[in-house]
């Protein structure tokens, strides 16, 4: 019963946070080539592709906007 929950528990983090990179990576300025590989490495490493797509974060950040200072 418990290692059933546990597994549910863990199928869940792993599709949310999939979820969340990919959105993450859609985000992110980068070309198809580069969104392709950090998608890939998010789905093939079920647990810890999402954290590593996070950490890296790759690409150049989303434009900023607002004021600038100069």
């Amino acid at each position: 019963m418990i290692a059933e929950i546990l597994s549910h528990l863990l199928f869940g983090y792993a599709v949310c946070a999939a979820l969340f990179s990919l959105y993450y990576l859609s985000r992110r300025r980068l070309t198809l080539d580069e969104w392709a590989l950090w998608a890939g490495i998010t789905l093939a490493l079920p647990v810890l592709g999402p954290f590593l797509s996070l950490a890296a974060r790759p690409g150049p950040g989303p434009r900023r906007r607002g004021i600038r200072r100069h």
